[in-house]
């Protein structure tokens, strides 16, 4: 016979699983969205397909976004929060000024190589205009601490004598974002400009390479200049 006290024991574990079936289920269905909003664009992408993809139906997809175009926001915050998170793993305030910069860098060449849907969406968000990020109520609180955290470190770059003064922390995360951006993004019309040996794993070393001495050779002092890693 059940007791009043066993149902209230039990109640909780019934209450826990729809929550967590709720999460899996809204994860399950961002995840294909990103890869079908990657492959066809806002215009081009299809509710049905990621119904499909994320082996479940329209209804559910409605009832946890909407609409196609907040699914698109919610793709969008998702993607940006991905890489934040992932940059926080990089410890840049446990490394010296000059490598946490390296450090920098280097994720970032490697996680747009790693990642292109993150380069997909962004040019796709770019065509509409930033229509949908501009109703994103997360997004700049979402990159500020990554702008913090550079300018950490190039103030003390400026303290100990390595880094010279009068450099904006957010000009200089656009100027390494975008010098990796710009390559693959149009690698592409770029392989065909200038031959395909150019995306080699040997080249793209060698990109790495310059770009990480283009921003260093900005930054360091040039007393400092002779410790640049090559």
């Amino acid at each position: 016979m059940k007791t009043a006290a066993t149902s209230s024991l039990r109640s909780p574990r019934t209450a826990v699983r729809p929550v967590r079936d709720a999460e899996r289920t809204k994860a399950t269905i961002l995840a294909a969205a990103v890869r079908e909003f990657a492959r066809h664009g806002l215009g081009g992408a299809r509710v049905d397909r990621i119904a499909s993809l994320a082996g479940s139906n329209k209804r559910m997809l409605y009832y946890y976004f909407s609409s196609k175009e907040k699914l698109f926001l919610a793709v969008l915050e998702k993607t940006y929060a991905d890489i934040r998170t992932a940059e926080q793993a990089l410890n840049l305030l446990d490394a010296s000024p000059t490598e946490g910069v390296r450090r920098l860098i280097e994720f970032t060449w490697k996680y747009f190589i790693a990642h292109p849907e993150f380069l997909t969406l962004l040019n796709s968000e770019n065509l509409h205009q930033a229509r949908h990020l501009k109703r994103s109520k997360r997004i700049r609180e979402m990159n500020s601490p990554l702008i913090e955290t550079l300018g950490t470190l190039l103030a003390r770059g400026r303290r100990d004598g390595s880094f010279r003064s009068g450099v904006d922390p957010l000009q200089l995360y656009i100027s390494i974002a975008s010098l990796s951006y710009f390559f693959l993004s149009n690698r592409h019309t770029l392989a065909q400009v200038f031959g395909p040996a150019l995306f080699s794993t040997a080249q793209r070393d060698i990109r790495l390479e310059h770009m990480t001495a283009l921003v260093l050779g900005y930054l360091v002092r040039p007393q400092a200049g002779a410790t640049i890693r090559r």
